[in-house]
């Protein structure tokens, strides 16, 4: 089956929550958060949107929004796939999706923060490759070694 890209369906949260929790990286609190704006997206909030990969099953979605006070920013607050799927391309899928519907609504830059933890290398890999260079790093930030990474593109 092809892989799509759709619009969020209320019915996808039960698919999503699998899907974080897939992921061994997430610990519990990042997993609540993940799901608490998935939650507010199927809500209606207009602060978060998301896009979900879809082969037939629901294999990772991105969650994004507008950087309040900003004209043209967005923020990638999470990208996420299936572990079982890792290694097929859906991150960047989900991402390239996301940045062509923004270049098409106006859309100037996206800013993504991490963590400078292991577990977050691959992320950290993946936003390099596609273009979207380190424009700071605040040390300490979430726990004594464990740095805020932000990265910054131009569309």
């Amino acid at each position: 089956m092809t892989l799509a890209i759709r619009a969020l369906a209320s019915g996808d949260r039960d698919a999503l929550a699998r899907v974080i929790a897939s992921d061994a990286t997430f610990k519990a609190d990042e997993q609540a958060v993940a799901l608490e704006l998935v939650d507010a997206a199927i809500a209606g909030s207009p602060d978060y949107e998301v896009r979900v990969a879809d082969d037939g099953e629901v294999r990772g979605y991105v969650c994004f929004g507008r950087t309040p006070m900003t004209e043209r920013t967005y923020d990638l607050y999470w990208v996420v796939v299936d572990v079982a799927m890792r290694g097929r391309g859906m991150a960047r899928t989900l991402i390239g999706a996301m940045e062509d519907e923004l270049r098409a609504r106006g859309g100037g830059q996206v800013r993504v923060e991490t963590s400078e933890t292991d577990g977050y290398g691959s992320a950290r890999v993946l936003y390099e490759r596609l273009g979207y260079p380190e424009a700071s790093r605040l040390r300490d930030f979430y726990a004594p070694g464990d740095a805020l990474i932000t990265y910054y593109k131009a569309l």
